[in-house]
């Protein structure tokens, strides 16, 4: 979801793809993803046509009379062949059943929409450009290809100005779509390819110009060049640029103005993977629930997968809910999103003198001191509306109005409704499961957002008086605010549905408080019309995995020959989980934050560069993992587009994936897992092992020591893990780390241990 939207919270969730197990039914035309098996080896003549053989036969020539007297386009919208054996089409209801039944149809998916899910935040990572860091070592990401399925750019913007780098590697293949647009810009050395994918139901506009500010928002947060003097109304002032300022940008308009269809996101993909990008950028997001070989985006991933392609996906925004977490397929990283120490700062000073802290990007310089005014709730006796300010009284005229936030993307909205009613101005203050994640939204009018605690003072105060008042006075940028990093409220949360044994989401990253290039849009009506606003602010895991996406094209930039999973390793295991005070970071009530909130820990890209040792995965290497999820034979072919039998493969449980986390399901009896590590640090190196668990759990380490003799050499070690005596919880639980830690101390590759509760919490 992209905060900030007025109206559309742009989160990226994908709707679970409803799906027709290869039977059903009426006599319109409808879109569908057609799965099939994969075409024979040897096979010749185009894709199309042997995709067409599948078609009824008055639908199987092109441009067909059918088609004509149909008047909706072709037949075939898209013939897939990188990422999917299939295609998409129109088909009746009794076309589509006969196909289902057709010997080499896997399965056929209804299109379904999917909703969408920096000046500071580089210096906030400790990315600078002083010679020895970790930008210049690796060139800013030159010569790295990040592909980016989203709304499309703005081609204009300076961010993505060409200054400094080089020309497109030569192994690209991608074609550019801006050259017809008059006065948009083109494709440069930056930009070097742009596809739009609009099938007639999404209604987008055909060039992939950018008409939302999402996907230019997350392409420059990824690899925007370096733009000095960038600031929004005055606030945030700084040099904005992307986590990879030198690597090159494909950019793939799979989404509307609001919503993507699949059809369009899986030829993106397939685009992405022929073109020859290296790391794409998916702030869109995926099923929470489907099993992998349902899953169309999972599918078409693990192929970018196997063609060496990392996946940065949104975890989504639907937290702070239990089992909510999207794009969970191990394949993936999936980013959670993080606050930063960056405030934009208001304090709303109450009749009593309490200074209650708050935040707001609507700052107006002429009115620093504020002014006490009337303070009303009119949600004071139970109206949810006038809670929410959905609708208000007339009396709220010429005073300060307080509103219960009604969610991420409503808040602009609230404040507009406000200020129809004449209101002077907001004080937005959060529900009890939002906590302390506050939003420096466009705001129309003075306003602050607060926190869920601050708010409980607010009502208290107004109810102890009969005479209330509150003034708004504005700080502007502040710099240091903690606690940070912290888990924002809406970040969604493990454990995966699809895999609980694997712990989802793997990461956190900035999503709080963006500041990012901005595309004028319908989106934010507020700012609509102003050009001269080149940059704006968004919240959401939409810009926390365009964040991590520019992380690992300067890693892939460093390491050219790290497959996906040794750059994921590399990314989890040197993560944070202390906040900048040197204490644990926390969530959006300020309590520990746990794994199913923030994955590993919050991303450290100089310490990633270097990681010491990977848990690295070959492609072969997830079909055990898949067979023993009890896919079939034929679920993991869906997936692997690869004919296997899981019989006589040795299936493995989730635990023993060679993944950079453990999620182990300890009950009475001991447990044991083994690991691979691969060292890429120097020759002669030598870790030790330091468990860090609860006294409840006792954990063995075996061998306790790694010895290297060389790079790249790999070592398998196993750990044990079992209740120790007359400890096990009730329903157990448990949460910690192993720390392989180098003999010179340079290194530290942390892997997360979580031991899940017996009786989970219901997952909504």
């Amino acid at each position: 979801m992209t905060r900030g939207l007025a109206s559309v919270p742009f989160l990226f969730f994908f709707a679970l793809p409803l799906l027709a197990a290869c039977n059903g039914q009426q006599q319109v035309r409808k879109n569908y993803v057609v799965h099939l098996e994969p075409r024979e080896e040897g096979s010749t003549g185009p894709v199309e046509q042997w995709h067409r053989s599948f078609l009824p036969e008055a639908a199987a020539t092109p441009d067909s009379a059918s088609d004509a007297a149909a008047g909706d386009g072709p037949r075939i919208i898209y013939s897939y062949s990188h990422v999917l054996s299939g295609f998409a089409a129109r088909l009746s209801d009794e076309e589509a059943e006969q196909l289902r039944n057709k010997a080499g149809c896997v399965r056929l998916y209804p299109e379904e929409f999917l909703p969408l899910a920096t000046t500071h935040s580089p210096g906030f990572l400790g990315l600078h450009l002083g010679k020895d860091g970790f930008w210049s070592r690796s060139g800013f990401g030159k010569g790295v290809v990040i592909g980016l399925l989203d709304t499309g750019i703005l081609p204009s913007h300076p961010s993505f100005g060409d200054a400094g780098m080089p020309p497109p590697p030569k192994k690209w293949k991608g074609a550019c779509e801006f050259t017809a647009v008059a006065g948009t810009g083109g494709c440069n050395n930056k930009v070097i390819g742009a596809r739009a994918f609009g099938s007639a139901s999404v209604n987008s506009t055909a060039p992939p110009v950018d008409d939302a500010g999402h996907g230019t928002h997350t392409a420059s947060t990824a690899a925007g060049n370096f733009v000095q003097n960038a600031d929004v109304r005055g606030n945030a002032h700084g040099t904005a640029s992307g986590m990879a300022p030198h690597a090159h940008l494909a950019i793939y308009k799979v989404c509307s103005r609001s919503r993507c269809s699949i059809m369009d996101v899986v030829a993106g993909l397939d685009a992405a993977v022929k073109d020859g990008v290296d790391v794409i950028s998916f702030s869109i997001d995926a099923s929470d629930g489907a099993q992998f070989n349902y899953d169309l985006v999972a599918v078409a991933t693990y192929k970018a997968m196997e063609h060496g392609i990392f996946v940065s996906a949104a975890a989504g925004n639907a937290g702070p809910v239990a089992g909510s977490v999207g794009n969970s397929a191990p394949w993936m990283l999936t980013v959670a999103a993080g606050t930063t120490d960056r405030a934009i700062r208001t304090t709303v000073t109450l009749g009593n003198g309490e200074k209650l802290e708050g935040e707001s990007l609507f700052q107006p310089r002429n009115n620093t001191a504020g002014r006490p005014l009337p303070l009303v709730f009119p949600g004071a006796y139970g109206d949810p509306d006038a809670r929410a300010c959905t609708t208000l009284p007339d009396t709220v005229s010429g005073k300060i109005v307080l509103c219960e936030s009604r969610g991420i993307g409503e808040h602009v909205a609230q404040g507009q409704t406000v200020n129809a009613y004449n209101g002077a101005g907001m004080v937005l203050m959060n529900k009890a499961t939002e906590g302390y994640t506050t939003f420096a939204d466009a705001h129309v009018l003075p306003a602050s957002h607060v926190s869920y605690a601050a708010g409980a003072k607010l009502t208290a105060y107004l109810k102890s008086t009969p005479k209330p008042t509150a003034s708004i006075t504005f700080k502007g940028t502040v710099m240091g605010s903690s606690p940070a990093p912290a888990v924002a409220f809406f970040s969604s949360r493990g454990p995966s549905k699809a895999s609980p044994g694997i712990l989802k989401p793997d990461i956190t990253g900035p999503g709080m408080n963006i500041l990012a290039a901005w595309a004028p849009s319908e989106m934010h009506p507020e700012f609509a019309d102003d050009a001269s606003l080149p940059f704006f602010m968004e919240s959401g895991t939409s810009m926390s995995a365009p964040h991590l996406s520019g992380i690992a094209a300067v890693i892939k930039s460093l390491h050219p020959t790290w497959s996906p999973a040794a750059i994921r390793s590399a990314l989890m295991t040197t993560s944070d989980t202390a906040d900048h005070a040197g204490v644990p970071i926390k969530d959006e009530q300020y309590r520990k934050a746990s794994s199913y909130a923030m994955g590993a820990g919050y991303v450290n890209p100089g310490r990633a560069a270097d990681p010491g040792l990977v848990y690295d995965l070959a492609p072969n290497d997830y079909i055990p993992y898949l067979c023993g999820l009890g896919y079939g034979d034929d679920g993991v072919r869906e997936i692997t587009h690869r004919r296997v039998a899981c019989a006589k493969l040795k299936a493995i449980t989730e635990a023993e994936l060679n993944y950079p986390s453990m999620v182990v399901k300890l009950l009475s009896q001991p447990i044991t897992v083994r690991r691979k590590v691969t060292n890429v640090g120097n020759a002669g190196s030598v870790y030790t092992a330091v468990v860090d668990m609860p006294k409840e759990v006792s954990v063995t380490v075996r061998p306790p020591m790694l010895r290297f003799t060389r790079a790249y050499e790999r070592q398998i070690f196993t750990v044990t893990l079992r209740w120790a005596a007359g400890k096990q919880p009730a329903v157990g639980g448990a949460e910690g780390n192993l720390r392989w830690v180098s003999q010179d101390k340079l290194h530290v590759v942390r892997s997360p241990i979580v031991i899940p509760r017996a009786k989970p919490a219901a997952v909504a």
